[in-house]
């Protein structure tokens, strides 16, 4: 009996071993869709140099189509869930693609995103703790917010 266990305690790990070199096979595009510089927000908004440098470092990555993808992007299970997390994040708001947006759209999207950045669920918590220098200051957060609703407000 206690062999019989032990073959199958043995025969789960190496279940499982297998399956997770399998899953390598199944690779994520990683192609990142061609930018119009004439539609980018840093271009259309011209925001001052500063809110420029904190879109790009804790915004960028999941929110354009300038994605910069990690070394785990290469490791199936959490390359799908990354690659699900950044086709999501541009589905919500896609900083490349901002020039497309209609003006009602557009000044959804500036609300949403000035409410996310307030209640301090963007960035998310789950990208900051790989990539410490996205996690946004008290300073930075303050001068994102001020400089999105000041850009709201003027017709964006």
């Amino acid at each position: 009996m206690a062999k019989r266990k032990a073959f199958t305690a043995t025969g789960i790990i190496v279940g499982i071993l297998v399956l997770l070199v399998l899953m390598q096979f199944i690779r994520i595009d990683k192609t990142n869709p061609p930018v119009d510089p004439a539609k980018e927000f840093v271009t259309i908004a011209n925001p001052p140099q500063d809110v420029t440098l904190i879109l790009r470092e804790s915004c960028y990555d999941c929110h354009s189509n300038t994605t910069k993808y990690p070394w785990y992007s290469n490791v199936a299970p959490v390359s799908w869930f990354l690659k699900n997390h950044i086709d999501e994040g541009r589905r919500e708001l896609n900083f490349s693609e901002w020039g497309s947006y209609t003006a009602k759209k557009a000044n959804h999207k500036l609300e949403e995103a000035i409410e996310l950045v307030e209640n301090g669920e963007m960035p998310m918590t789950s990208y900051t703790l790989l990539h410490a220098e996205a996690k946004l200051t008290k300073e930075e957060k303050e001068k994102l917010i001020s400089w999105l609703k000041t850009y709201k407000s003027t017709g964006s």
